[in-house]
């Protein structure tokens, strides 16, 4: 598909991509302010495309300033950054159709800029806004780009260093997964994979199947910038199927270093999974579009797979403690990609199969066995 067709129609699976950030983000504005009151809370977005599809329907742009508009605070805190070497002015006008001057506190911007050959860009990336060791500016940068000139992972993480700031990359494996074997590629796979790119070659050839080696692309580029910023860096990622076969289309990898952001998108991403799947160091959240609004009907239950490998886990790693369920949760969560309705599932299963015994200090009437707060208290046999 041409760039200046893909606008022309939007997706299922866009529509759903497009959701996932837009629903993201408030959250994550909150999640800054309960560790500091910053200046203003950015959402950057490099190819941000015109903002509604030819068919109506419309893109993430507008999407998260719908999401932003009915909160005050947001209103005031939040500045838009969008840029787009082709769609800048058709978005300024779509955008301020629905959004007019004033409607946002912070000025927002509409750059037209080519994301690789742009110095501005990669200032704007990697200029450091610490005061205090934090970043009075937090940003959520998303990029989603046609192709992968300009994607330098060692920008990127220079970007992800500063506190508060985290990303949402769209990886095109069907891209990559060729592109790692031809020479005239070389250059852009480099800058995606400055410090693993031999390896990635050499490892993908003892991989056995298609989705093995399509998560050691992923994992080698969470790797990558856990190598460069030298300390832990949570990256998760959500895979969509093709909408007319049965192959991996694409991945959202969303990027964090902190617990509090792993937390919110394991549970975004739960909230728009529709294929049952099991975390075994390959598979992760997944929607397919051919699925959508049918009803599942699978030999095995896979989510009840999922809970049932996290109760032996938790009874094995919490056996004979006492602690509160919030606790427990915030200790373990960083260990894998289970959300939080995961643990509540598998601990209120282990209450009633008489593994764990529960009670709440708060004085109040509860009808749930368990809530991850810090007023449940567990006790593991």
């Amino acid at each position: 598909m041409k760039e200046n067709q893909f606008f022309e129609k939007q997706t299922i699976s866009s529509r759903i991509k497009a959701s996932i950030v837009s629903g993201y983000f408030p959250s994550y504005c909150k999640i800054i302010v309960k560790k500091n009151i910053p200046s203003e809370i950015r959402y950057i977005d490099l190819f941000a495309g015109p903002g509604i599809y030819g068919d109506g329907n419309v893109s993430t742009p507008l999407l998260i300033a719908r999401q932003c508009v009915g909160d005050n605070f947001l209103k005031q805190k939040v500045r838009f950054i969008f840029n787009d070497n082709l769609y800048s002015d058709e978005l300024k006008k779509n955008f301020c159709n629905e959004f007019p001057y004033g409607t946002f506190l912070k000025k927002v911007h509409f750059g037209k800029s080519t994301v690789g050959e742009t110095p501005a860009i990669t200032d704007l990336l990697v200029r450091s806004t610490h005061v205090e060791k934090l970043n009075e500016k937090p940003s959520l940068l998303f990029i989603d780009p046609f192709g992968y000139k300009g994607i330098e992972t060692k920008v990127l993480a220079e970007f992800l260093k500063n506190w508060g700031n985290e990303i949402f990359l769209f990886v095109n494996t069907k891209r990559i997964h060729p592109a790692l074997e031809n020479e005239k590629f070389e250059g852009l796979m480099h800058d995606l994979f400055p410090t693993t790119l031999e390896k990635i070659k050499t490892d993908r050839r003892y991989k056995s199947t298609v989705s093995e080696r399509l998560s050691l692309i992923i994992n080698s580029l969470g790797n990558e910038y856990q190598s460069i910023l030298g300390g832990t860096v949570y990256y998760t990622a959500f895979k969509f199927q093709e909408e007319d076969i049965d192959a991996t289309s694409h991945y959202i990898l969303h990027l964090t270093k902190g617990s509090r952001g792993y937390d919110l998108i394991k549970t975004t991403y739960n909230d728009f999974a529709n294929v049952g799947t099991v975390f075994d160091g390959v598979n992760t959240y997944t929607f397919d579009a051919k699925k959508l609004d049918k009803q599942a009907n699978e030999l095995f239950d896979l989510n009840s797979i999922n809970i049932d490998k996290l109760k032996e886990d938790l009874v094995v790693h919490f056996k004979g403690k006492k602690l509160s369920a919030n606790e427990l949760f915030e200790r373990h969560h960083t260990t894998g990609l289970y959300s939080r309705n995961h643990y509540t599932e598998a601990l209120r299963r282990l209450v009633g199969e008489e593994k764990v015994a529960s009670h709440f200090i708060d004085g109040k009437k509860h009808t749930k066995t368990v809530l991850l707060s810090k007023e449940c208290i567990l006790n593991f046999n």
